[in-house]
């Protein structure tokens, strides 16, 4: 089994390596100080196994999950955190095994034989993503083209537009596209931040500036940098319905 070991610690790093030292059938294929390196390594070695830290800088580890899967790579997943807030989510999400540090040498290779156990049947690190943020919505999205990746945070997020199996975020004058479903990133929104106004549009609230309806009764939202969507009758009544709560 071929194993990376990403976490923003130095010495965090050094304790799975000399663990690892007592399994000649593991090969350290590399070592990640952030998510970018994790994913740059993985695209260089294609790992079967990832001890993966949560909270880093830039990319947490469920996003990295996420960015793993867009690339078609499907590690099993052994959590290493400090954390341990962490947990529920990490088994919702059907990881491996989650070790919170510091932990023993006994811990570790519990750890460790799960993951042979499960190699071959391990679910799609999307699958992991998306059950890691059940009831919790998400801050940013990240998107992979090609070897760059994009961080937008929710507030710079203009709107979300559907094309098929991809969706098209309008963020700062630019748009990027990220395979995955209009109604599969909806779900993992704030719903009150973001309202679906149209089949095939998601708005964020704070850029609409007003509601516009023709004679033919059919409306557009004006956004406030002067791009129009369209609204369907479903999506007015969405926000007459925010509007009169608030």
């Amino acid at each position: 089994m071929k194993a990376l070991i990403v976490d923003d610690e130095d010495l965090a790093r050094a304790v799975v390596r000399e663990h690892l030292a007592a399994h000649p059938d593991i090969e350290i294929a590399a070592e990640c100080a952030n998510g970018f390196e994790a994913l740059k390594a993985a695209a260089q070695h294609q790992p079967d196994l990832v001890f993966l830290d949560i909270q880093m800088p830039k990319l947490d580890g469920f996003e990295v999950l996420e960015l793993l899967e867009a690339d078609g790579r499907r590690p099993a997943v052994v959590f290493v955190t400090a954390y341990d807030q962490h947990a529920l989510r990490a088994f919702e999400a059907q990881a491996v095994d989650y070790l919170l540090k510091p932990f023993s040498k006994e811990r570790f290779d519990a750890a460790l034989a799960k993951a042979r156990a499960v190699q071959g049947s391990r679910p799609p690190a999307a699958q992991l993503a998306a059950a890691s943020r059940q009831g919790r919505p998400l801050e940013r999205v990240v998107v992979k083209d090609g070897p760059k990746v994009t961080v937008i945070p929710l507030d710079r997020l203009d709107w979300v537009q559907a094309q098929d199996d991809y969706v098209l975020l309008r963020t700062e004058g630019k748009n990027l596209l990220k395979q995955q479903t209009l109604a599969s990133l909806e779900s993992q929104l704030d719903p009150a931040r973001f309202i679906r106004i149209h089949r095939s549009f998601l708005l964020n609230l704070d850029r609409l500036a007003r509601i516009e309806q023709d004679a033919k009764e059919h409306r557009e939202a004006v956004l406030r940098d002067g791009a129009r969507l369209p609204v369907s009758r479903a999506g007015y009544q969405r926000l007459r319905e925010l509007w009169e709560e608030a």
